[in-house]
């Protein structure tokens, strides 16, 4: 079929990674796909923490290494990791230079804070706890005025691939189909965390990216590692606001709803010990708070966006501890892609949440990600300059599908579902249950079916995967197995393959 668009290059998704790509692409031209407008919809608009960078003068890329390692539970990938966090500096000075006002110590030198599993102060933040939004906005001001990246906001519906190499996307706007040849795909569509009932991440991190390489073929690996954040504010809403890890950088403790501290017992380095650890000794109490009592008047100017949040509740941090409990919020396993950005379909380049390059391992240490998806949208962005040919004239025949009206009920209980069976703590006859639901909806029409996609795609790693590591817990394989220690690969064909020779 003949195009209606043609690109050198298209970049699906607007967080930090995908607007990094399109920026640094230059001069080659560039169509940036948005489902929502520029800063609303990525889960990096929101990101309270900050940015990892060994800058400090006690620090080196080695100690940063060595900490991601220790939290990735023996599945960092160095080579991955080290491309990342070597380019910390420059990255930080890039922001600078875009005009991203970090927070300063007295001296005027960059403040560092400290986050959990990290061995120094190396956390830069603006404002407190609003680095996510300050740089998102930086570039998505520098991409506007870019010239050689055009703005389309239109969602993604389906890669297209000839001879194995994707060669365009069909995309849905504003009820019409678009098709849309490429020299070069790079999916920058963030993670996973809607298809949970309980989850920090925006409304539009429902997995569309997992579900569009899945079904192009795409080997996908490490799914069953899902970070849950330990201190979400439990109150009903979606997402549930977060209470940022540097409030327990900065001495907030956990108390159970007598007000004893149970982290002390549970971890040596209690509140500050790996996000997973944490995440599971809240779960097991009934009720969790985490006081930051002692952080007093500061804690409006310290963290605002906290205190805002807290404040739209009913909640006040400086007299009453904030209730907390577990959600959903950062997906370690992804799309394959290696260092470059690449995966296993020729054309297509992943970066970010939605990417898995084995940067995090099994559990990524704080502040990682804004660190990755800064440099390796850059990263990926170079390789497809470099090794991309031109748009195709022409482009596969597909279906021009546009989604049906929202099955919001049946949606409802498949993030039900996720969190309960393929949550915190998991189990192979929940696994089991989630799976087949799961599969009897793969086959619905729009957004039901993709997400019924990526839920059943990780409800199958989980149950492959028969031990506990980083963020995947099973309580009938509640130890980590040496012979395990590998990163598991999958597409959609070899999942549905593990189901059948199940049954």
């Amino acid at each position: 079929m003949n195009p209606d668009l043609r690109a050198d290059l298209v970049v699906v998704g607007a967080g930090i990674a995908g607007l990094t790509a399109a920026l640094e692409a230059a001069p080659r031209r560039v169509l940036l796909l948005a489902s929502s407008p520029l800063t609303e919809g990525a889960s990096s608009a929101w990101a309270q923490g900050g940015i990892a960078a060994a800058i400090g003068t006690d620090d080196s890329v080695a100690e940063h290494l060595a900490d991601t390692r220790a939290a990735g539970a023996g599945l960092v990938d160095d080579d991955a990791a080290q491309a990342v966090l070597a380019r910390a500096p420059a990255a930080i000075a890039a922001l600078v230079a875009r005009g991203v006002v970090f927070d300063k110590d007295a001296d005027g030198s960059l403040s560092l804070g400290r986050e959990a599993a990290h061995g120094r102060r190396r956390i830069a933040h603006v404002a407190g706890d609003s680095t996510g939004l300050a740089v998102t906005r930086a570039l998505a001001d520098a991409v506007r005025q870019a010239p050689h990246i055009e703005l389309l906001q239109a969602a993604a519906r389906a890669l297209l691939v000839e001879n194995g190499r994707v060669v365009g996307v069909l995309v849905e706007q504003s009820g019409r189909s678009i098709a849309i040849a490429a020299g070069g795909v790079l999916l920058a569509t963030g993670g996973i965390g809607q298809l949970y009932d309980r989850t920090t991440n925006p409304l539009d991190a429902r997995g569309d990216g997992l579900a569009l390489a899945a079904r192009a073929g795409a080997e996908l690996v490490d799914l069953e590692f899902v970070q849950f954040h330990p201190t979400a504010i439990d109150v009903d809403a979606n997402p549930r606001p977060l209470a940022t890890e540097a409030l327990r950088g900065e001495g907030a403790t956990l108390i159970d709803a007598d007000g004893h501290r149970f982290m002390p017992a549970i971890d040596p380095a209690a509140e500050l010990a790996p996000r997973d650890v944490v995440a599971r000794a809240i779960f097991a109490q009934q009720r969790a708070f985490l006081d930051a009592r002692a952080i007093g008047d500061r804690f409006p100017e310290r963290f605002p966006t906290v205190f805002k949040l807290c404040a739209a509740h009913g909640i006040d941090p400086r007299v009453t501890p904030i209730p907390v409990a577990p959600a959903a919020h950062y997906h370690m396993g992804g799309i394959a892609a290696d260092a470059r950005g690449r995966t296993s379909l020729s054309g297509l380049w992943a970066a970010g949440e939605v990417a898995s390059t084995g940067m995090h391992g099994a559990n990524r240490l704080a502040s990682n990600s804004l660190l990755e998806a800064l440099v390796a949208g850059g990263i990926a962005a170079a390789d497809m300059c470099a090794s991309s040919g031109p748009a195709p004239l022409s482009l596969p025949d597909a279906p021009r599908l546009i989604d049906p009206l929202r099955d919001a009920a049946r949606i409802e209980a498949l993030r039900t579902l996720m969190f309960s069976l393929v949550g915190v703590v998991r189990d192979a006859t929940g696994l089991t249950a989630a799976r087949k639901a799961f599969a009897a909806q793969m086959d619905a029409p729009g957004e039901l079916g993709r997400r019924a996609t990526v839920s059943y795609l990780l409800a199958t790693a989980a149950l492959a995967r028969e031990e506990s590591r980083g963020g995947h817990f099973r309580s009938d394989f509640p130890v980590s197995k040496e012979e395990s220690r590998t990163r598991i690969r999958w597409t959609l064909a070899t999942a549905c393959a593990r189901e059948r020779e199940a049954a």
